[in-house]
C-alpha cells in the first residue's frame, strides 16, 4: 500500500483551499451574496472566505482550511492520493534522493509476438473496443498480443519507425489488473494512433486504451493523431511523449486534452494547457463520466448496446 510521510503531509498542507480552488477549480468559484466569501457552483450550501480560505460545507456540516482537507472531504480524494498531488504543487518540498546517481537505463527489449493477435482482440472487444480500431492499429504494427502471457503490447515508435516505447497490459479480469512498460522503454516515444491523412489536431490522453476507446466512440474515423502520455503528471512538467510529439511534427495546430476525468487528471490538463496554450489552441474535453476515463465510457456502451440487442431479441 502506498504511504507518505510527515513531510509530504505538512507540504500538502501548506497550500489554501481557496488558492487550490482559484488555480484549478476557477469555473466552480461563484461569488455569493456575503462579502469576500465565494461558494462552489456544484453545491451552494458549500462557502469559502477569499481571504482567509476557511470553508463550511453546510449540508454536510464539515469545513476546513486547506485544501488537502477540501480534496479529501469535497471531491472525495482518498488521503495518499491527495498529498501526492499536493507535494507535486509545492515547491517547498524536495523529495528525498535515495539514489546519487541515476541507474543506467537497461536495454529495451520487446516480448516476444503470438502468431495470432486473437485474444488480445477478443479483450478489447469486451472492453467496448471496435473491431474497426483493433484492426487499424494492427495494421499499423503499434498493437501485437505477446507470446508468453497474452498481454496487450501497445508500441511508440522513433521518427524512422523504430519501436522504442512498450505499453503492457494485461487481458484477465480477476486480480489487480497488470499494467507496466517494458523494461528500457522510452517516455518521450509514446503509442500514437496516426490518421489516415496528415492532419493538424493531436488528442492526448493517459493510456492507449483510451485512445481507440475515443477513436471507436467517434465511429473510427482515424481523422486525427491520438497521442498516449503512458501516465499523467500533476507537476506541472512538461509531458515527454506530447514535447516530442510536438518536435516532430510542427504543422500541429490544436491539442485536444482528453486525459482522465478525475483529480490527477483534472490538475494535469491545467497544468498541459497553461504549457502550450500560447503557441496552440488547447481544447479541454475530459470524458463525460464522473472519476473516468474514454475506456470507460466505451465499456458502458457496449453494455448498453448488448442490452438493447436482449431486449429487442426478447420482443
Amino acid at each position: 500500500m502506498p504511504r507518505v510521510s510527515k513531510e509530504q503531509v505538512n507540504a500538502a498542507n501548506r497550500m489554501t483551499a481557496i488558492e487550490f480552488l482559484r488555480r484549478y477549480r476557477p469555473g466552480s468559484l461563484v461569488k455569493s451574496s456575503a462579502r469576500g466569501e465565494y461558494q462552489l457552483a456544484e453545491h451552494d450550501s458549500f462557502k469559502i472566505n477569499g481571504e482567509s480560505s476557511v470553508w463550511h460545507w453546510k449540508s454536510r456540516d464539515i469545513g476546513g482550511k486547506s485544501a488537502l482537507k477540501y480534496l479529501i472531504y469535497v471531491e472525495g480524494v482518498p488521503f495518499v492520493e491527495a498529498v501526492q498531488l499536493l507535494c507535486e504543487e509545492s515547491p517547498m518540498y524536495i523529495p528525498v534522493q535515495h539514489e546519487a546517481v541515476e541507474r543506467e537505463r537497461p536495454q529495451f527489449k520487446l516480448p516476444r509476438k503470438a502468431p495470432t493477435n486473437d485474444r488480445v482482440t477478443r479483450y478489447l472487444l469486451g472492453r467496448g473496443i471496435s473491431l474497426p480500431t483493433i484492426r487499424y492499429c494492427i495494421a499499423r504494427k503499434i498493437l501485437y498480443e505477446s507470446a508468453e502471457y497474452h498481454n496487450c503490447v501497445f508500441l511508440g515508435k522513433d521518427p524512422q519507425g523504430v519501436p522504442k516505447y512498450a505499453a503492457l497490459r494485461g487481458i484477465y479480469d480477476y486480480g489487480k489488473p497488470f499494467k507496466r512498460e517494458a523494461p528500457g522503454s522510452q517516455k518521450q516515444y509514446g503509442f500514437c494512433i496516426p490518421p489516415m491523412q496528415p492532419g493538424t489536431t493531436v488528442a492526448v490522453f493517459e493510456a492507449a486504451i483510451d485512445a481507440m476507446a475515443e477513436m471507436t466512440l467517434c465511429g473510427d474515423a482515424a481523422d486525427k493523431y491520438r497521442l498516449s502520455l503512458g501516465g499523467v503528471s500533476s507537476s506541472g512538467k512538461e509531458p515527454l511523449a506530447l514535447q516530442e510529439f510536438l518536435r516532430q511534427h510542427p504543422e500541429i495546430t490544436t491539442i485536444e486534452l482528453r486525459l482522465d476525468n478525475d483529480a490527477k487528471g483534472r490538475m494535469a490538463s491545467v497544468n498541459i494547457r497553461n504549457l502550450y496554450r500560447e503557441k496552440y489552441q488547447v481544447c479541454d474535453l475530459p470524458p463525460n463520466i464522473e472519476n473516468g476515463d474514454y475506456a470507460d465510457m466505451a465499456k458502458n456502451n457496449l453494455v448498453a448496446r448488448t442490452a438493447a440487442h436482449r431486449a429487442a431479441a426478447c420482443r
